[in-house]
Parts: structure tokens; C-alpha cells; sequence
């Protein structure tokens, strides 16, 4: 039987930490929910209708200050108040008018930190997302799992069953998928580990799957991939869709940061996959550094030897491809209608543009704006040309016509 053409397109979105300072910390203290509202009318006008809402711990709460941060959070949902029936109208009517829709609610953090009272105000922070998310209506949340630094990773696996499950376990009971963003997170801490965040790579996230299956939360624990992360560590993206599909796990992913990741040959020649370890100036004397601000030398372990893409940003580099360093977007769409399985059909898949670019960081709306614009517009090009050419192949092989060429094949460099 003949199949008709009928390329399914992903969903486009952004995360909201794009432009953090959209509404003005001062009006943002007046009234939490402008900052909200803000954000749904300029993502209407940069071109999406979808929208990642990102959460943080306001500053008396938080325990790693903005100075030591790779990229400054943004504090778009505040919960230090529930959201209540007249504030979850309000941003109700703030989607409608400009018809948008929430993909999830975000708070990126360590869950696993040592320090327990740290630990706690954290878990608190994401049982309030997870609130938020339900009165909203919205199916899921995102974020880290981290790690205990002061543990391996073996008892890391531990910790994760101890203190994280009981998340899984809090998300499952209002309905929502938990999505586990992979960065490794080597700039987290001075010390010299480099993966700072256990749910790093498929090995983990099959494990870690497991875990949370065994205690009934096994639907609940997905991924949000972002390829970035895969660059940095030397992967690429077809491999790893492909492992998870030979090992049986090719539905955890259902979701996915757009943000890429340019290499460095220099830093790379110089210091490795493993960044910079020395004279970075985040310690002194065999303890971190004082100045809370030094600390943040310790990101050198990976801006030393890459810098984040925003999709589009970069030049087009069939080589920077084949030697993973840099994401193939257009493999990255084909490969995911080829390789992973979407309990709701691609079609309900979320493509959420990421932007952690640092030279085009601007905190200036209306210049930010064409730049997001064109990312987006890009990712949304890519996304259909793949659902096109897939779309095509189904075509040509239900009339017995072979597809041209051998493409990408995972496994070869």
C-alpha cells in the first residue's frame, strides 16, 4: 500500500532563561506573576508558542550565589506563594490571548547536595514547582538530579534511591513526568570530578531508570536531552539514540534542549576532554577561593575547551560533524524519528531553543529579539526539513524504491 506524505513536525519552544531580566527584578518583587505575563507576549513575539517556564531560588534561599554560575538563573516563577485560583487565571489569560502553552516548568539544581538543610529547602522548592505545574495544567517538570561530591558515583546510585526517588514517587502522585536535563556540570564545584550531576549519559540513565522503576516511579523518570552536553563529553547523537535503542531504552527521551556546542581544537590540543585542571583560580591554598566570584574559575574545565551554540549560530561544518565537535543538527532531527520511540507520536514532541550563547547574552529585549528570532526560525527549518525527507523515505520504500545513499550510521566516526 501506498503511503501518503505526511511529515510530522516537532513542537518549537524556548526556555525562558534566554533573557532573564525581561521584567526588572524590582517590578518582578512587586508582582511575581508580571515577569509571567512578560514572557508569554515576547515568546508570542519572537515566534513560538510554546515556552519552557524556568524557576530559581530567590537569593535569600539559594546556596550557590549567581556569581559563581556559568550562566545566571532566571527567576521567572516565584512559589515562596502557591499559586492561588485568581494567579493561575491570570497567567491563564495571559496564554490564551497570545495563544501559548506551557511545555514544562523548569528548576535546574542540585538535588543530591550534600548539605541537608541545602538538600531540603531544594526538594521543598521542586514539590512547589511540581504544585505550580498541576494547577497550570501542565504534564511535566525539569531539571537536574546533581550529586553528592563527597560520595562516589556508586554511592551516588544510592542517594539517588534515597533522597531523589521520593521526587519520582511526589511527581507520580500529581501526574507528571520528571525530566532530567544530562549537563555533567563540571564547573559546579572546585574540586577536580568533572561529572557533577549523575544523570549525565545513557550507562546513568538506564540505572538510574531502573531504580525508579523498582519503586513504581519508572514512568516518571525521562530525559530532556540537549546535544550540547553529548559534545562535550565526545558523543554524538546518533550513537547515543542508538545505544538506547539496542539497549531497550529508547523511549526515556521526551524532550530536547536545541543548544549546540562548538569545540575548541586549541583548548582541546591543550587540555583534553577534561578541561582545565590547574591555575584555573578557583582555589587557594588546597580549599575554594575566597572571593566567591574566583570560584567560578572552576567552569575553565569546560569553556576552556568549547563554547555553547545557539542554534544557527554557527557555521555550517560537515567535518566539526563527523568529528563531534559540533551538533549535525539535521542528523539530530532525522536520528530521532529514526532511532527513539514518543508515547505520543513525535508530533507532541517538544523542541525547547536553548540559549546560553555567551557573546549573544544581551539582557536588552528588542536587540535580543531578531537573534532569538532567527534561532528559532532556524531550528523550526530544520525540524521540518527532516520530518520532510522522513516523511519522503516511508513514500518512496511502500513503493518498493530504494532511498539514495547510506547516510550517517552510528557507531563510525
Amino acid at each position: 500500500m501506498t503511503s501518503q506524505f505526511q511529515p510530522e513536525t516537532m513542537r518549537i519552544g524556548v526556555l525562558t532563561a534566554a533573557l532573564q531580566e525581561l521584567t526588572p527584578r524590582e517590578v518582578r518583587r512587586r508582582d511575581p506573576d508580571r515577569a509571567v505575563e512578560d514572557w508569554i507576549r515576547y515568546g508570542r513575539e519572537i515566534g513560538v508558542h510554546r515556552l519552557q517556564l524556568s524557576s530559581a531560588l530567590p537569593e535569600e534561599l539559594a546556596d550557590v550565589p549567581a556569581e559563581a554560575m556559568l550562566d545566571p538563573v532566571a527567576d521567572h516563577l516565584d512559589v515562596r506563594r502557591p499559586l492561588d485560583a485568581a494567579r493561575v487565571r491570570r497567567i491563564q489569560s495571559a496564554l490564551a490571548e497570545s495563544e501559548m502553552s506551557f511545555s514544562d516548568l523548569s528548576y535546574f539544581d542540585n538535588m543530591l547536595v550534600h548539605d541537608e538543610a541545602a538538600r531540603r529547602i531544594k526538594h521543598d522548592w521542586m514539590i512547589k514547582i511540581m504544585d505550580a505545574a498541576v494547577a497550570l495544567g501542565v504534564e511535566a517538570v525539569c531539571g537536574f538530579v546533581g550529586r553528592n561530591v563527597q560520595l562516589d558515583m556508586d554511592q551516588n546510585l544510592e542517594a539517588f534511591e534515597a533522597l531523589f526517588v521520593p521526587l519520582l514517587q511526589a511527581a507520580r502522585e500529581r501526574g507528571l513526568e520528571y525530566r532530567v536535563e544530562q549537563c555533567p556540570m563540571p564547573g559546579w564545584n572546585t574540586t577536580d570530578q568533572w561529572h557533577n550531576n549523575i544523570g549525565y549519559t545513557p550507562g546513568m540513565w538506564i540505572r538510574l531508570h531502573r531504580i525508579a522503576e523498582k519503586h513504581g516511579c519508572g514512568d516518571q523518570f525521562r530525559i530532556h536531552y540537549d546535544p550540547s552536553h553529548a559534545i562535550l563529553m565526545g558523543q554524538n547523537t546518533r550513537d547515543l539514540f542508538q545505544f538506547l535503542k539496542d539497549e531497550g531504552y529508547n523511549f526515556l527521551i521526551s524532550g530536547f534542549h536545541v543548544k549546540g556546542q562548538v569545540i575548541h581544537p586549541r583548548g582541546l590540543a591543550e587540555w583534553g576532554y577534561g578541561g582545565q585542571t590547574c591555575e584555573r583560580g578557583d582555589r587557594k591554598g588546597g580549599v575554594p577561593a575566597a572571593d566567591i566570584r574566583a570560584q567560578g574559575g572552576a567552569w575553565l574545565k569546560q569553556t576552556v575547551l568549547c563554547t555553547h551554540e545557539l542554534p544557527g549560530t554557527a557555521r555550517h561544518d560537515p567535518l566539526a560533524y563527523l568529528q563531534n565537535r559540533s551538533v549535525d543538527w539535521l542528523d539530530h532531527q532525522i536520528a530521532a524519528r529514526e532511532l527513539l520511540v514518543f508515547k505520543n507520536g513525535v508530533s507532541k514532541v517538544d523542541l525547547v531553543v536553548e540559549h546560553e550563547y555567551p557573546d549573544a547574552r544581551i539582557q536588552d529585549a528588542k536587540k535580543l529579539a531578531p537573534i532569538l528570532k532567527g534561532s528559532i526560525a532556524f531550528t523550526r527549518a530544520i525540524d521540518e526539513a527532516a520530518a520532510s525527507m522522513v516523511a519522503l523515505w516511508k513514500v518512496l520504500e511502500s513503493q518498493g524504491i530504494a532511498v539514495q545513499g547510506v547516510g550517517r550510521e552510528a557507531y563510525r566516526s
